[in-house]
């Protein structure tokens, strides 16, 4: 039982390195992690666990919602996640969403939640909770996904030249956190010395 346990926190690990590196490492407010509750039955006692170790880096874990034997976490630095929330057009386009925009992050955050069950589709706001670009999450939604100009970790309709360094630092986080594990470092270990912001 113990090997399946800790195979678990070596994959969930690996998983949240894959998806959420520069979140880790201090230059994205947020990313998002889709968990199979197949491959990770015991999810409920993983996320605990790493939560718990993960507030002390300034970090938090956040079930969004639940669907199809999966979980939709969200993995968000706090300040960082407020202050890209701050930001005069960033909170006019949320205020045109119904958020509570003068209310804490939770109550933001809980209201996502509630979107993400209530709208047909994805609600395409949920960019901006990821840090993404303003224009292009506009860009986005008016072009319902088509006529971009890169296809990255997003897709770009504004300012292709600063979204393709941004996918560049991205990268060498998700290189550099990925390869740590490989090589058998613990993802908390290394992100105590490497993170770039609090």
């Amino acid at each position: 039982m113990e090997a399946i346990h800790i195979d678990q926190e070596q994959a969930f690990e690996q998983l949240l390195a894959y998806h959420c590196a520069p979140v880790l490492l201090g230059i994205k407010p947020a990313g998002l992690v889709s968990v199979s509750l197949k491959r990770f039955p015991d999810f409920p006692s993983l996320l605990r666990r790493y939560a718990s170790y993960l507030k002390r880096l300034g970090i938090s874990l956040e079930v969004l919602c639940s669907c199809n034997r999966r979980e939709l976490l969200l993995v968000y630095r706090r300040g960082l996640l407020r202050a890209s929330l701050s930001e005069p057009e960033v909170r006019r386009a949320l205020y045109r969403e119904g958020y509570p925009v003068r209310q804490s992050l939770s109550r933001q955050l809980a209201y996502l939640k509630t979107r993400l069950q209530n709208v047909e589709g994805f609600p395409h706001e949920i960019g901006l909770f990821l840090g993404y670009p303003l224009a292009d999450v506009d860009g986005f939604q008016a072009n319902r996904g088509e006529h971009y100009k890169l296809c990255g970790y997003w897709k770009v309709y504004g300012d292709e030249q600063s979204a393709r360094a941004c996918f560049m630092r991205f990268d060498r986080c998700r290189e550099a956190l990925c390869g740590a594990l490989s090589r058998g470092e613990g993802i908390l270990q290394f992100i105590e010395k490497h993170r770039y912001a609090a």
